[in-house]
């Protein structure tokens, strides 16, 4: 059984906001479309603030809009 951590990664949001594809961000932030795949579907246990930090600067985002308490 998956532990829900109560956290929501709004990734999807955010690609299709700014019309944006899963490959482009991959080739951005230097992470495999697997792995992002995991955040992006709420399946992640641990996100490094480097990786975190990459995406919101590729995204021109703030931490508190890719991510959400449930």
């Amino acid at each position: 059984m998956e532990e829900e951590t109560g956290v929501h990664c709004r990734l999807d949001e955010l690609l299709a906001e700014r019309g944006m594809t899963l490959t482009r961000l991959s080739e951005l932030v230097g992470l495999s479309i697997v792995n992002l795949s995991v955040l992006k579907n709420d399946r992640a246990r641990a996100i490094r603030f480097s990786t975190l930090a990459a995406i919101c600067s590729a995204l021109e985002c703030e931490v508190g809009e890719l991510l959400v308490v449930t």
